[in-house]
């Protein structure tokens, strides 16, 4: 099929299978998981993903053809973003053949929902002082511990967990990755409730929760690594979102704000094109660092560029919606007033500003890097987050 042909075969089932909302009282959860399982038959789940592992194995013409429809419309796929974009890429990165067998699959045909268990009450942007702790005991590990601001831990089925496994050796090579069941009697999620209302993060307790070591992703002690891997991912898949417009319906888009603005005004037009050209941008740049990772090239440090640039670009778009339409967008009401709210997040999940930063500092443009008194210090010597 040619590229026109499959664009137009991607519009006309989208046309009839896309959901235009959910009636009252029904199961969104359900809702969602029935449409990804639509979507995943029909082919349109795991696009580039590998075909041996329960993909589509096709090109990056295709899923960018795919998007490109897809944008016209508010598809119910929130739920699994963290795995479609975060522990999904990891496991066929550096999973074991097992666990691509087990997970891949029906990760992408939305039968089971992901997490992402990084970050601690006194590891988050420093997120190698984490103090959750898996110790072994025979075939399997036994973790207790906390994380935080874990987003759809509450609807999980799985989640992607780093732990500490050796006290002995400076932070970041005491660490190991490995796939938890959320649903494990010694696992507790508490939904944490944000400033928009809504509860998407949560808090999550381990105690003594056991974990099968073919559950373990990567070496013993070697979790950094994979946990960049899921971090090069996150930043990519987050900056794939390109703002508060990701789609021509979002508030703030503009698609949408060029229906209720007087665009005849010359310098509202100006500042249109301004955030239409920021948004094209990113949007260029990320689809070249897609690129680069499916050829096999490794866009590193850049990753975070993107992200730090999709943060700029929401703040800018969450300003200029506010500026052009008024102070009435911070009603409870308006329907600009959750996604202006929520704003201010993105320069926070996925790795602060800051961080971003200084990454791009030291690792792409070669500057000079912060001081790391801790660089060499066995981690059970250092007195970092709660620890004594």
């Amino acid at each position: 099929m040619n590229l026109a042909d499959y664009r137009r075969a991607a519009r006309a089932w989208l046309e009839e299978n896309a959901p235009h909302g959910d009636p009252p009282g029904t199961d969104a959860i359900s809702r969602a998981k029935e449409f990804m399982a639509k979507l995943y038959d029909a082919g349109y789940s795991g696009i580039t993903w590998p075909a041996q592992w329960g993909g589509q194995g096709l090109t990056q013409a295709e899923e960018r053809a795919f998007a490109a429809e897809a944008r016209d419309y508010t598809l119910p796929t929130y739920v699994f973003s963290i795995g479609l974009g975060m522990t999904g890429p990891t496991l066929v990165d550096r999973g074991t053949d097992a666990q691509r067998e087990r997970f891949v699959r029906p990760l992408l045909r939305g039968e089971e929902i992901w997490c992402q268990l990084f970050s601690e009450p006194g590891a988050g942007s420093d997120v190698a002082s984490l103090q959750t702790k898996a110790e072994r005991d025979g075939d399997h590990w036994v973790v207790n511990g906390q994380k935080v601001w874990t987003s759809v831990a509450h609807h999980a089925d799985w989640g992607l967990l780093l732990a500490r496994t050796d006290v002995e050796v400076p932070k970041h090579k005491g660490l190991t990755m490995f796939v938890v069941d959320m649903h494990h009697p010694g696992v507790t999620v508490r939904p944490l409730k944000d400033m928009s209302g809504r509860s998407n993060f949560n808090e999550i307790y381990f105690d003594n929760v056991i974990i099968p070591d073919e559950h373990r992703v990567g070496e013993v002690n070697d979790g950094w690594s994979v946990a960049v891997t899921t971090l090069l991912h996150e930043r990519l898949s987050i900056s794939a979102g390109v703002g508060m417009g990701g789609s021509k319906d979002h508030p703030a888009s503009v698609e949408a704000l060029r229906k209720v603005l007087d665009t005849s005004d010359p310098l509202v037009r100006d500042q249109l094109v301004e955030l239409h050209i920021r948004s094209r941008a990113l949007a260029l740049f990320n689809q070249r660092l897609s690129q680069e990772t499916k050829a096999g090239i490794f866009p590193g440090a850049r990753g975070s560029g993107a992200k730090l640039l999709l943060a700029e670009l929401t703040m800018f778009q969450a300003d200029l919606a506010t500026q052009l339409v008024g102070p009435e967008t911070a009603l409870a009401d308006h329907p600009l007033a959750q996604a202006l709210s929520i704003a201010p997040g993105m320069a926070l999940g996925g790795g602060t500003n800051e961080i971003m930063r200084n990454i791009v500092g030291d690792r792409v443009l070669g500057l000079p890097p912060e001081p790391r008194v801790d660089k060499n210090v066995p981690f059970k010597d250092l007195k970092v987050g709660t620890q004594a």
